[in-house]
């Protein structure tokens, strides 16, 4: 079966790449091992789909080439992706940091999507693995139900998180096959696990979450976090794990909009316990348990003011190190993939292999939480589309 393109994965970044691809009159077909097509798309922003944010920027993503994804950017704005769910009276809402949902469930947009195929004379092919890849003067896709040949493929599968969704290293193998270069991969947006008396500290508050500022490296978030049986989760905690690196320790205020310093010493002669007052800025369980780990228990008109100092210090930047995180099973995204040098950045191509493209999450560019990783997967997939 000759096609102008065939297109590896049915998720965003494909979907979008057959539909750009199609409305160009060139033949497409997507295949894909799942057995229905955007499963991602389908759990995304909890069913309902965060298809997107209206702050995209190049500053929303981790790549080790912090230019490369600016240029798809610029040709896909979240003013499109709008446009296109009005063209099918899909119904949205947005919530905190612009970050937009449907109205009804992720089906709408997959059924969108799916319209949008049909409408581009675009053949999707499900239950279809891929069994071998070669390339003479084009390019050869075995699969169980037959043979694809194509002058341009490209490579869609996503990166290696949440696997019961069908996720596999299927582009990474691509990627070794024709000698692309990797970025090392590991899991992204993704709850952290500690040991030790940490991790026993987290268990015993399994449930309780607070909001604070979290940092890591070069990176800070604000947001909630959440304690779990095993360590720490929460949007400010999944932010921070795509730039957590083993052995990296985590610094936390706890009392992000507050000079902890300064509030203490305002009630400094008060016969109020230290963790009472904290009670009236963080969940009770929490702050009892902490200053029971971490500070003296006394009332404040006994602390002095080198104790108070230690303390402000202590509640502004509580040091923890995560063991690990909870792997591949729960992360929303995969960080690292295949190298941008290797591509353009205008069309996704491979510079030592014309006619093969990469998209979306099997790159090393890695969104934000809040609706940035679906854009990425729209702009890329289009700017391949534009090109195939």
């Amino acid at each position: 079966m000759h096609k102008d393109v065939v297109i590896i994965g049915a998720g965003a970044s494909g979907l979008s790449c057959a539909i750009e691809a199609g409305r160009r009159n060139r033949s497409a077909v997507i295949i894909d091992h799942a057995p229905k097509t955007g499963s991602k798309i389908r759990i995304s922003g909890g069913g309902r789909c965060n298809f997107t944010n209206r702050y995209v920027s190049a500053d929303n993503y981790i790549s080790q080439n912090r230019h490369f994804c600016k240029s798809a950017l610029s040709r896909c704005t979240p003013d499109d992706i709008i446009g296109l769910l009005a063209k099918h009276r899909i119904s949205y809402h947005e919530k905190e940091s612009g970050r937009l949902f449907c109205d009804a469930s992720s089906s709408a947009i997959i059924n969108m999507l799916g319209k949008e195929c049909r409408n581009a004379g675009v053949e999707v092919r499900l239950n279809c693995p891929v069994s071998t890849l070669r390339k003479d003067r084009d390019f050869i896709i075995t699969t169980k139900d037959g043979q694809y040949r194509s002058r341009a493929l490209v490579i869609a599968t996503g990166g290696l998180s949440w696997p019961k969704t069908g996720a596999s290293d299927l582009g990474f193998r691509v990627a070794e096959q024709f000698s692309i270069s990797m970025i090392p991969h590991r899991p992204g947006l993704v709850p952290l696990v500690f040991s030790g008396k940490e991790r026993e500290f987290c268990r015993r508050l399994s449930g309780i979450s607070c909001n604070a500022e979290v940092s890591c490296a070069s990176a800070s978030f604000r947001g909630s976090i959440l304690f779990t049986h095993r360590g720490m989760s929460g949007p400010a905690i999944l932010q921070t794990s795509s730039y957590w690196n083993a052995g990296d320790m985590l610094s936390i205020d706890l009392l992000p909009d507050i000079d902890a310093y300064e509030l203490l010493l305002l009630h400094r002669k008060s016969r109020k316990e230290i963790q009472n007052l904290l009670s009236l800025f963080l969940p009770s369980r929490f702050i009892q348990a902490w200053c029971r780990e971490y500070l003296q228990i006394k009332p404040l008109c006994q602390f002095t003011d080198k104790e108070l100092q230690e303390a402000g210090h202590k509640l502004r930047s509580w040091q923890v190190r995560p063991s690990d995180t909870e792997g591949y099973e729960v992360a929303e995204v995969t960080v690292g993939g295949i190298d941008t040098n290797e591509l353009s950045s205008r069309t996704m191509e491979a510079k030592k292999v014309p006619g093969l493209f990469f998209t979306g999450e099997v790159l090393d560019v890695t969104g934000h939480l809040g609706g940035y990783n679906l854009h990425w997967a729209w702009a890329s997939g289009r700017a391949a589309g534009q090109h195939v």
